[in-house]
């Protein structure tokens, strides 16, 4: 494992071209919001649902000063302090739902596509059923058969998620194992007695993930607009569980039509800049490990110069190297001459 890492790294390392710069310009974001994320305890003001402090309560919809850098919106709630927080929420609830993903949808491709028979038909047709919804609307039906049970918080967000992506996996590791599961490698496990399930694990798994990483990170661009979308239409984390901003974006709309957009313009930007940040690190990712979008940087290849034919017979010195100059350099010396 530690080898195929090192290997996946160093191929992107010495990629080249648009993908290289894709690919890291989208790292550097992402890398922004992560380190938000996990010291946002440290970085924010304040905490993302506190209205007041030393005793003092927040103004509403409160210009930016020394104490609220970007303002405070209708909620008397400090707006860096929910964008901070926000993207704590956003990447929690990301990879949450992308590994809950991962987990199902891979074990049940690898099984359908090497078993096969009946096992497969019903597989297919359930992620099938499932792929045929809008990934919104089914993102909505979960949300609604969440909520009684779990609440409204960022568990409950992140298995809705899951749901939309189980399919995709599903779709992209059994299409890959159906292909592989008649190779040469696998035959020759057969031959030697080895069980489906270890054929599976120790031959199949390792050839048939190369494009999960790439799928994870389209997905989590995807899984972060659909909880903004959750979070818009009221349905996703509320303000007291955590801080999220397709809800701050949703509640600062009416105060942007009466002309102050700020509130709204925070939210908005952060969605838009992170979602393009992992579309960057999926499209990088894509032309990186795909062996016909690949370009490395390869080392140029000096030949050297053509040194013409009589140059050659001649040689530096001037003199012949190898030329038979009269009849006493050839076999027999002058004999034939005299023969004749």
């Amino acid at each position: 494992m530690a080898g195929r890492t090192r290997d996946f790294l160093h191929t992107i390392w010495n990629t080249k071209g648009l993908a290289r710069y894709m690919f890291w310009a989208g790292a550097a974001i992402t890398a922004v919001f992560v380190v938000c994320a996990i010291f946002a305890p440290w970085i924010a003001p304040y905490g993302f649902d506190q209205t007041s402090a030393h005793g003092v309560n927040f103004p509403k919809l409160g210009p930016y000063d020394s104490h609220h850098l970007l303002g405070t919106n209708d909620q008397f709630y400090d707006i860096a302090s929910r964008m901070i927080w926000g993207a704590r929420t956003g990447i929690e609830v990301v990879i949450l739902s992308v590994i809950l993903a991962g987990l199902i949808g891979v074990p049940l491709g690898l099984l359908s596509g090497f078993v096969g028979g009946w096992v497969d038909r019903v597989l297919v047709f359930l992620m099938d059923a499932l792929y045929a919804f809008p990934s919104l609307l089914l993102a909505i039906v979960f949300s609604f058969l969440l909520k009684g049970k779990l609440g409204s918080g960022i568990l409950a967000a992140a298995l809705s998620l899951t749901a939309i992506y189980i399919p995709q996996y599903f779709r992209v590791v059994r299409n890959t194992t159906v292909s592989a599961r008649e190779a040469t490698y696998v035959e020759a496990a057969r031959a030697i007695g080895a069980r489906p399930m270890t054929i599976m694990r120790k031959y199949l798994f390792s050839n048939v993930v190369q494009s999960v990483p790439v799928l994870a990170t389209l997905n989590a661009a995807d899984a972060l607009g659909t909880l903004a979308a959750l979070g818009f239409l009221g349905l996703g984390i509320q303000p007291t569980e955590a801080s999220e901003w397709g809800y701050d974006l949703s509640r600062a709309l009416d105060d942007a039509q009466g002309g102050n957009w700020l509130p709204a313009f925070w939210p908005g930007l952060m969605i838009v800049l992170l979602i393009t940040a992992l579309t960057l690190v999926g499209e990088g990712l894509n032309e990186t490990v795909n062996p016909a979008l690949r370009r490395r940087r390869l080392k140029p290849v000096v030949f050297s110069a053509r040194v013409p034919a009589d140059v050659a017979a001649t040689g530096p010195s001037g003199g012949t190297h190898g030329v038979l100059d009269g009849p006493d350099d050839r076999p027999g010396g002058g004999h034939e001459e005299a023969a004749t």
